[in-house]
Formats: structure tokens, sequence, C-alpha cells
């Protein structure tokens, strides 16, 4: 088996892990993952004020103090920290080698990238061959633009053991095993529904590990005496985050998530077996940003009685001052009945507005909100001073044919090798979504009244302006009862802004699981957001927090 780490799971994680990493233990491949929608962006901003830039600095700024002990230690490295400019990280990792003193063969895949004078960014999800041409021609560090993020756990899978484009079933099973990775802690702990049952109460979780087999089953581990758990449930979590149906497409590989095995291996060891792959879509994902306009918020306090009055009023007021066009209002009901002090008698309006006009959004907006200081309401206060308008971009995926993406390996060699696509596919079609039955007879089965999170777990996350939302229950008879009752119908009811909107809903009965994707509740998306949570990344937490009537057979079960 290879051996295959991770650290790092967004532009932003943890600065030390890739010391920890190499510190740890044994490793064949480290990688790290650090591209997002909202990255793209980023990096897009970047790259068009400065045309050599595009790619995840901090990287550079980790490698420089790991480089030589990866190296020494023959772990090498793969990254898609290239983002918008792979061949710039590839020449600054050079660079970097030279000036430690040290030889590095860096290869680095490209392709990804159309051209599109419309857009701020427009990225093809190239597959995992690119990645692997290069390690097979030994590269020690591989960097790409954007790649599906578990191909930087497949390249590394292919080029150790072979397979090649008909492979389906070991590259689904090595597709799993890269996305329970990609997201670093996620898989160890972070984020855990049930954190307060993890050994450290989830403190510090380690950075996770894949083992990957040479027939695609893995088992998902993590370095010896580093905090967090790797269970048969944190992994479930993590598998259920941000995927859709059944059939988990990808470049190289239809995934079928519905195959997939779990079970416990040893302390912090799950196997991870049974992975069927189907041949994949004849088009490649296209992630589009642009940016969408100007931005901006400002949050009134309303203290005390009439506080739907008191919002009111503030709607009407800034409607008049700046037009209504653009504005969004939010009424937080954070207050409480009697309370002791200011903070607990208050609610919280918060106030956006976008808009194409830079003025109109900035102080035209924000220094209205703050004259109305001793014109609006009794007891008016603001939570921040005006401010300037901040550009937001927009996220849309789109489709190309995968014959018309230059997927092009560049190895350490220099020598430039096209990676063709793949010649056997199929077209994408829907799972299906379908609405469970009810449970065959819950007539007089006793209840007792308490949150939905006593008996089920949840991990939602964002796709552009979608959210999934992925709850699995602890037992098989919790399992019966969720995949029965948590219908689209009871969601809406537990979670009333779904109720409009178009819900699909999966089950995934091999994880005990069902998994809803909830069409447009992002907006235009994370960076447009004007959501309190724009990731949806609390959405689980929300749903397990509310209370229901729940079988007392299935609590009492829990509680044991």
């Amino acid at each position: 088996m290879i051996r295959i780490g991770n650290a790092s799971g967004f532009y932003g994680d943890r600065f030390t892990a890739w010391r920890e990493m190499l510190d740890g233990g044994e490793l064949d491949v480290l990688t790290g993952d650090y591209l997002a929608e909202l990255t793209m962006m980023i990096l897009g901003r970047d790259r068009a004020r400065d045309a050599e830039l595009g790619y995840a600095r901090t990287f550079l700024r980790q490698l420089e103090g790991c480089l030589g002990a990866a190296l020494d230690r023959g772990v090498r490295i793969v990254t898609n920290a290239g983002g918008l400019n792979p061949a710039g990280l590839a020449a600054a990792i050079g660079a970097l080698a030279e000036r430690l003193g040290l030889t590095v063969r860096v290869g680095y895949v490209e392709g990804d990238a159309l051209p599109r004078p419309d857009a701020l960014t427009a990225n093809a999800y190239l597959g995992a061959f690119g990645i692997a041409a290069c390690l097979d021609d030994g590269a020690d560090v591989v960097v790409t633009g954007r790649v599906t993020d578990a191909s930087l756990v497949v390249g590394p899978a292919i080029a150790r053991h072979g397979w090649g484009r008909d492979d389906l079933d070991a590259l689904a099973g090595a597709t799993v095993a890269g996305h329970l990775v990609e997201c670093g802690t996620q898989v160890t702990g972070g984020n855990f529904s049930f954190f307060t049952e993890l050994p450290d109460g989830g403190h510090r979780p380690g950075f996770p590990i894949a083992e990957v087999h040479a027939d695609g089953s893995s088992v998902i581990t993590k370095h010896p005496g580093t905090g967090g758990a790797v269970t048969v449930e944190t992994v479930t979590a993590q598998l259920l985050y941000e995927v859709g149906g059944p059939g988990y497409l990808g470049p190289d590989v239809v995934t079928r998530l519905d195959t997939v095995t779990l079970r416990a291996d040893g302390p912090d060891r799950v196997r991870v077996s049974g992975v069927r792959g189907t041949p994949p879509p004849p088009t490649l994902k296209v992630g589009v940003t642009n940016l969408g306009g100007f931005r901006n918020s400002m949050t009134f306090v309303l203290c005390g009685l009439d506080i739907p009055a008191k919002a009111a009023l503030v709607r009407r007021q800034l409607a008049d001052a700046v037009g209504a066009e653009g504005l969004e209002f939010t009424l937080a009901r954070t207050d409480h009945a009697d309370a002791v002090d200011t903070e607990t008698a208050s609610a919280l309006l918060h106030v956006h507005l976008r808009d194409g006009d830079k003025g109109r959004a900035g102080r035209a907006f924000s220094a209205a909100a703050v004259e109305l200081a001793l014109a609006s309401y009794p007891g008016c206060t603001l939570t921040t001073p005006p401010g300037d308008a901040t550009p937001y971009g927009v996220f849309t995926a789109e489709a190309v044919p995968q014959d018309a993406v230059p997927h092009v390996a560049v190895l350490p060699s220099g020598k430039r090798v096209e990676v063709a696509p793949p010649t056997r596919t199929t077209p994408a079609t829907s799972d299906g979504s379908a609405d469970a039955a009810p449970p065959a007879d819950e007539a007089g089965r006793p209840t007792r009244r308490g949150p939905l999170g006593e008996l089920v777990g949840a991990r939602s996350g964002d796709k552009g302006g979608d959210a999934n939302l992925g709850v699995w229950a602890r037992t098989d008879a919790g399992y019966d009862w969720l995949r029965g009752w948590l219908t689209v119908a009871r969601l809406a009811e537990l979670l009333p802004e779904t109720a409009p909107l178009v819900v699909r809903r999966y089950e995934l009965p091999n994880l005990r699981a069902v998994n809803f994707v909830i069409e447009g509740l992002l907006g235009p998306g994370v960076a447009g957001s004007t959501r309190f949570d724009p990731q949806a990344k609390a959405l689980g937490e929300l749903l397990r927090s509310r209370l229901v009537d729940l079988p007392v057979d299935l609590t009492t079960e829990a509680g044991r």
C-alpha cells in the first residue's frame, strides 16, 4: 500500500501541519489542499494585481521549513496550491530549493485554466493522471492548478499501483480515500457532532493519513499520539460532506457512495472497502467566478420593547435614504423577556446592501445608517462605525467536453506530456430523489420531547449557491426510524427556510444516512451570500438542536 498524509484542508489551515506530519511518523506522500470556490476568487484578484501571482503563497513559507526534511525522508509532496499559476509556483519552489542549497525535482499540471474574457477565473476540474505522470518521472514535488480535491490522493495511488483508465473500482476506492482526507482534520474529529465524546474533547485533532491498497481499498488513520480520533462515525461525517446523490461524479470515475463499507480496524483505524466505480461523464465541471458587485453591512442593536416596530422603522428610514433596491434586512431575535442586562435584552437587525455602484454600497449606505443615531427608535445604536463597500464574487458551475481541455503534465525533465481523456464515458444521470415511506407501524410507540441530535449526527456544507446536509443515525434501529421520519416535508417543518426551495433527498443505507441537497439556499454562493451562515457549515447543528418527538426505546438505547 501507499501511505498518503494530508497537511492542509484549505488556504489558511494550520500553518505547522506540514512539519507535524513529516515529523509524526512514516509517510510516502504528503498532500495539501488549498483550493475552494472562494479561494479561486481570492487568487483571481491577486493575479489581476500582479500577473506573477495567482498561487497560494502560504505554501511556500510552509515548504521552506520542511522541504529538506521531506527530501531526506523520501516523502513526495503533491499540492494544488498552484491555483491559477502552477508554473509560477513550480518556479518559485525551484528558487526556494536553490536558496536552501537543495536539489529538488518539480513537476506541475496545467491546462485547467480556460480562456474566458467574460470571467475573473474559469477552471476545469482535472483528474489524477497528470499527477501520476509527474510522479512516474521522478518528481519530488508536484504542483497542480484546479484538479478535483480527491485527485491529490488518487494520483499518487495510480503511480504506485499502476492503475489504468479501466481500473474503475480501484479509482473509485482511492477517490473515497481522497475525499475523506481532503478536508484535513474534519475526518479525525474536527467539526464532529459528538466532539464531547472524543478522547481529548476535540482539542487539537491530528491530520489524517490514507493507506491506499492495490485494489483501491484503504485505511484512514492518523499519526500515533495526535489528538482527535478516527472512528466509523468521524469517517461517516466526512464522507457525507459536500456530496449529492449516490453517484459521486469525477473526471476519472463515477464513485458509487452507496457501495462504501466502513468498519473499525483497530484504534484510530477505519477500513474503507467495497467501493464500486463506473465510467466518468464525457464532460468536466468548470468553476467560473466573476465579480458580482459591491456590498456593505451595518448592524443595529434593538433593545427592550417593540422590537418588530423598531426594525420596521429602520427599514423605512434606510429605504428612504438610499433606495430600497439591493437592501436586505435580517432580524435576529436574540432578545429575552425581562432580561437583567442590555445584551440579553437586545435583538440584532443586520442590514446588507449589494449594488454594482461602489459609492452607493459604500459610504452613502453606511453613513446613512449612522445618521439615524439620534433620529430613529429609542436606544438606537450600531455595532460598527461607517465603512466602505467591499467587492464580492459569484461562483457558477458549467461543463465542457473532456476532450476540449488540454490536460498537460510538465515533467521534472521539462518535457510536456498531454494526458489523454478517458475513452469510456457514460452520460451523467440523476440518481433520482425520492421521499421515504413512513415506518411500518409508529402508532402507539412511546415518545418523549428532546433534541434530534440525541439520536443523529450531521455534517453540512456548500456547493456554490446550494447546500448539502448529511444526517446519520448511530444504530441500525435509529436508521430504520430516521429514514422513514426525516422526509423533505419534515425537514421543511424543522428548517422553514428550506420550505420554498427545491430539496433533493438521497438515502445511503450502508452509512445509515440520508443526504439532502438544498438548491439556492446560499443565494449567489459563499462569496456573495448575506446569510448569517454563508457556507451552511452550521446547518446540520441547527437541525440537531430542534426539539422533536423521539422514540423512547431509541433514546434508552442511545443512553446505554
